[in-house]
């Protein structure tokens, strides 16, 4: 039904800020093509990925003559460049999802990814002693414990089915996204009975 695209992703697939795009275009069966960026072997920090992207993160989103970096801004790019109902175009309600994408990006990812997922799974993350890997996770764990019930009790709280209420939106699966990426190291979140069912029906979508 859209135009041909010679979009791209370049990304890898248990990176935090990747997994939401990737959820969100294989959600929504967008035709954008797929490129894994190796974090393992530092093809982030190497040409050419940095030509792309001289942040040397994933992901990034080539449109043409059109490079577009940060998870968030992509999703919301794509949400709009397809017309997508996820992103409302209301302005309270789309104010509201741009809230909570920002919320997930600045105090539950830094904290979840870089304290507590990261560490487990790349390199380059891991702390030089067995005593500092272990520190900086414990401290990774309770700083993610405050962002975890404020999700579960206040976001997920009063009944709601997603994150703004009975609609799914991009809010939901940018937010799944960072979250799930919790699985690569085999963290639950059955503590949290809110955010377990938000996850499962977003799961099964």
């Amino acid at each position: 039904p859209w135009e041909e695209s010679k979009m791209k992703l370049y990304m890898h697939p248990v990176s935090n800020t990747s997994r939401p795009v990737i959820l969100f275009i294989e959600e929504n069966k967008l035709p954008v093509d797929m490129e894994v960026v190796d974090l393992m072997t530092g093809a982030h920090l190497q040409e050419p990925y940095v030509s792309i992207n001289p942040n040397g993160l994933v992901p990034a989103l080539v449109d043409g003559d059109f490079v577009l970096t940060e998870s968030s801004s992509i999703i919301k790019y794509l949400a709009d460049r397809f017309n997508l109902p996820s992103y409302p175009k209301d302005l309270k309600a789309r104010a509201k999802v741009n809230e909570l994408m920002d919320w997930f990006n600045t105090g539950f990812y830094r904290d979840y990814a870089y304290g507590v997922v990261y560490p487990q799974i790349y390199p380059h993350h891991k702390r030089p002693s067995d005593e500092l890997q272990k520190g900086t996770i414990e401290w990774g764990k309770g700083l993610t414990k405050k962002w975890l019930k404020v999700l579960n009790d206040h976001w997920l709280g009063h009944g709601n089915k997603y994150l703004t209420g009975d609609q799914l939106t991009i809010a939901d699966v940018f937010g799944a996204g960072l979250l799930t990426c919790g699985h690569v190291i085999r963290d639950e979140f059955k503590d949290y009975p809110n955010i377990d069912a938000w996850l499962k029906r977003i799961e099964q979508l």
